[in-house]
């Protein structure tokens, strides 16, 4: 099996970058359990967690935007590690703060998830670390893999995260639900330090060298691309800005519901308790790291495109049937479960899609700004989703989620569906 020869004969630095991001999203799923709560703890409103989680974005947005355009300059290295020291110093400040601007400045330096999902820089100069060392033909295993030890550090971070309460609760280890709550992000700080030991030992090879990849026949993107240097092409802008229209309307759905508002749905609407509701997400979460198992073969298969589109309309429709089962938590379950089971299966053909049509040159900053896009896009949903969760109406934005995810699959197929025989010849 494919996966299972680069699990085992990848590189190095490759073994780093999974192990990093792990941690990261270990990290992420072990206070997205408790953020949400943390923050109606210190006595925020719901439409101001709303705000919180997106001006925590919006300053993500410009952290991202500095850190990912200069970081083949400053060096990838550079910026991951001091990315890593203020993970750390974020949640040293949560775990002793309920200062709601001191924890806003950290929440957004720090790079605090409001979801168990990616934010920051670091997803962005991973993955064109991943491509400047993985040759095109062993990309969608590698990526794969990727996906699946994040998806799989989220899972044991919600896991772990409500064990964790639980014990504290049971052993009586914190006054209140606000110690504890601030228990968790010491952990936090603590697996930023392990992540910030992988980043010291990456190697010299993660750095975009002075190799021109133009003159080597297997690293030829699928546009054509005119010598320059520290600039985007004319081809990769129009590129750069059909992929952040796309991916701008399937963020901006994912913002209306992330996963933190989640978790707060099934702990307000079913009354589910922490060990509850960290196994019900530990759950959900290794059946979507399962679900990046065959994701490289559906890209091989199919092509990126059709494999985005072949599984992200199923998972955005499951999303919109989760509220209307609001009376029957079996049935809701299922339906997450069905959403879980499918919602990861499109990350492996998106890599594959962007570092395939675009330049190495490019591919930093491409992926970041894409990131950023994203970012901006989700920052517009919480807000929203405060108001309506306020008035007791935050079932509606699962439908609003899915319709967006649902129209930026036509934009993709509209746009990028002709991509799909080139680059399958590419990877295979």
């Amino acid at each position: 099996m494919k996966l299972t020869q680069e699990l085992k004969g990848s590189s190095r630095d490759i073994k780093l970058l999974w192990a990093s991001v792990f941690l990261r999203l270990l990290s992420y799923g072990f206070t997205n359990q408790v953020l949400t709560l943390f923050l109606s703890a210190i006595d925020l409103s719901e439409d101001q967690i709303g705000w919180f989680m997106s001006l925590t974005l919006v300053g993500d947005v410009v952290c991202s935007y500095i850190l990912t355009w200069y970081a083949d300059e400053w060096g990838r290295r550079t910026v991951l590690i001091c990315g890593s020291i203020m993970m750390l110093l974020s949640g040293l400040v949560f775990s002793c703060s309920t200062n709601f601007y001191w924890l806003l400045i950290f929440a957004i330096f720090g790079v605090i998830s409001p979801s168990s999902d990616e934010v920051g820089p670091f997803k962005s100069i991973e993955e064109s670390m991943i491509a400047h060392l993985t040759p095109h033909n062993k990309r969608p295993e590698v990526y794969a893999i990727h996906a699946i030890m994040g998806t799989t550090g989220g899972a044991l971070g919600a896991l772990t995260c409500g064990s964790f309460l639980h014990l504290i609760k049971k052993f009586k280890w914190a006054k209140s639900d606000l110690q504890s709550y601030k228990a968790v992000f010491i952990v936090y700080a603590v697996i930023a330090l392990g992540k910030m030991v992988i980043m010291l030992n990456l190697s010299k090879h993660t750095e975009l060298d002075g190799h021109d990849p133009e003159d080597d026949d297997e690293s030829q993107s699928l546009i054509d691309r005119p010598n320059t240097k520290g600039n985007l092409s004319s081809k990769t802008k129009v590129l750069l800005m059909k992929l952040l229209v796309i991916f701008m309307l399937d963020s901006l759905g994912y913002g209306f519901m992330t996963s933190g508002w989640v978790i707060y749905y099934y702990a307000k609407f079913f009354m589910m308790g922490s060990m509850a509701l960290g196994t019900l997400f530990f759950s959900t979460q290794i059946v979507s790291a399962s679900s990046s198992i065959p994701s490289s073969f559906l890209a091989r298969y199919l092509g990126p495109v059709k494999a985005i589109i072949s599984v992200q309309a199923p998972s955005a429709i499951f999303f919109m049937l989760i509220p209307l089962a609001e009376n029957h938590l079996a049935l809701s379950i299922v339906f997450l479960i069905l959403y879980s089971a499918t919602t990861a299966m499109d990350v492996t053909p998106r890599q594959i899609l962007l570092t395939n049509i675009i330049r190495p040159q490019d591919l930093t900053k491409v992926m970041g700004t894409v990131n950023i896009g994203k970012t901006m896009a989700r920052c517009i949903g919480p807000i929203f989703t405060g108001m309506l969760a306020q008035r007791m109406h935050l079932n509606w934005c699962y439908i609003i989620s899915g319709s967006f995810v649902i129209a930026a699959d036509c934009v993709l197929a509209f746009w990028f569906f002709h991509f799909d025989k080139k680059i399958k010849r590419q990877i295979t």
